[in-house]
């Protein structure tokens, strides 16, 4: 049995701030206003609005965005949650050389919160930071459960939600490769590509689109679409399957 070194954790996590809002964990034990886990909003299938956390976000962020379709809201607030967790796991990995669990029952997440989203992490304890690890703590997890809470009340295909984690992943490796050559760091640039190349070989996310530039480069087109191009003044994202925004389709590829 090979043993892995952990390197120890900074209790705040404090080398993830200069990276910005979508890399924060913040950390306490108890956070200052009473908030779901991530487990709890995974496992609650209520359909009452007002019972089900991850409901009252998506229908949040349905009214902000004026969309036309719930399962727009859903596409875009999965988006967002899986860019926090990608980027905070990420970053450590990157920074620390050891990953926080991020167990969905040490997290607590604010639903109302506003973008990017609000986590707070009660305890931090160091895993390996190897790509695999990576994969298990956010993919199997969290994004995965987090899919099929979505679909048990959202018309969103399962394609579309793994597009999404597959680009959120490949934006978090863009962001944290170009801090690290912003600031002199390329074996930080070096170990976020290595780490998001082996990530991009997980059946989850083997498919959903085509890495571009070097062998382990984090630029990304994928082949589904996150329905963005759908909201009032909305368009494609720079990584979207289309040029341009269908004009007559009322649907998407959802891969």
């Amino acid at each position: 049995m090979v043993l892995l070194h952990v390197v120890d954790l900074d209790p705040e996590l404090a080398a993830l701030r200069p990276l910005g809002g979508f890399f924060l964990l913040r950390v306490a034990a108890e956070p200052p206003r009473p908030l779901p886990t991530l487990a709890h909003t995974y496992e609650n299938l209520s359909s009452d609005v007002y019972g089900n956390s991850l409901t009252f976000r998506v229908r949040k962020v349905n009214r902000a965005l004026r969309a036309p379709e719930e399962r727009i809201g859903a596409s875009v607030a999965q988006q967002g949650l899986a860019a926090r967790l990608w980027s905070a796991a990420l970053g450590c990995a990157v920074l620390y050389g050891a990953l926080p669990d991020l167990d969905p029952r040490l997290l607590r997440w604010d639903p109302d919160g506003s973008a990017p989203d609000d986590l707070w992490l009660t305890e931090v304890g160091a895993l390996p930071a190897d790509a695999a690890t990576l994969a298990a703590v956010v993919l199997d997890g969290h994004l995965e459960p987090l899919s099929a809470a979505l679909r048990a009340h959202h018309r969103v295909a399962p394609g579309l939600l793994r597009g999404n984690a597959a680009s959120a992943l490949a934006g978090a490796a863009r962001q944290l490769e170009q801090w690290a050559h912003t600031h002199g760091r390329p074996g930080t640039a070096a170990r976020a590509r290595a780490l998001t190349a082996e990530l991009f070989t997980h059946p989850l996310l083997a498919d959903t689109g085509i890495r571009t530039g070097t062998p382990a480069g984090t630029a990304f087109r994928r082949s589904s679409c996150c329905l963005y191009y759908r909201v009032p003044g909305g368009g494609v994202c720079g990584d979207c399957c289309f040029t341009r925004p269908p004009r007559s389709s009322p649907r998407a590829p959802s891969g």
